[in-house]
């Protein structure tokens, strides 16, 4: 598959104008136990666009140092969920903006902990950017923002104060 159409592979169901809502977090596997937790949940959807999505992280994932790099969350095989809340209408996504939060509040008991990948987070509150980074991460970034974003003009986003 050419990379352009990979890139382009999920721009129908984002089109311009729609709602969104995204929650995350991170499972070992997929285990009975999270299937049934998942399977509970996604008949309580209201738009046909909202779903789960899991990506498999493992092999060359696993070989990269866990201080490597930014991202963190561990290096150990897992899937990263992503819960996704896509809707044509506010309306529908009041709705389906509690089923995302339902859901991954239901898969926590399940989960690695409470970090989740950066992208697949709509609200972005501090406790969470932070656990999303993990504590020694976040200092090392915030250090480096400080250096060079010390006013914090780059904020709009999973924002990590400066030092």
């Amino acid at each position: 598959m050419p990379y352009a159409a990979l890139q382009q592979i999920l721009d129908e169901a984002n089109t311009w104008g729609f709602q969104t809502y995204d929650k995350g977090t991170y499972l070992e596997d997929l285990s009975d136990e999270a299937i049934g937790v998942i399977a509970g949940h996604l008949p309580l959807k209201n738009s046909p666009l909202s779903g789960v999505f899991f990506y498999r992280l493992d092999q060359a994932y696993s070989e990269v140092g866990e201080d490597d790099t930014a991202f963190s969350g561990g290096r150990s095989p897992r899937y990263a969920v992503f819960i996704v809340a896509v809707c044509p209408t506010p309306q529908l996504l009041a709705a389906d903006r509690t089923w995302a939060r339902s859901l991954w509040e239901a898969l926590h008991p399940h989960s690695l902990g409470t970090g989740s990948y950066v992208n697949a987070m709509t609200e972005f509150e501090a406790d969470r950017v932070q656990a999303a980074y993990g504590p020694a991460k976040y200092q090392r970034l915030a250090t480096i923002k400080q250096k060079y974003d010390p006013q914090n003009l780059f904020h709009h986003n999973a924002n990590i104060q400066p030092a």
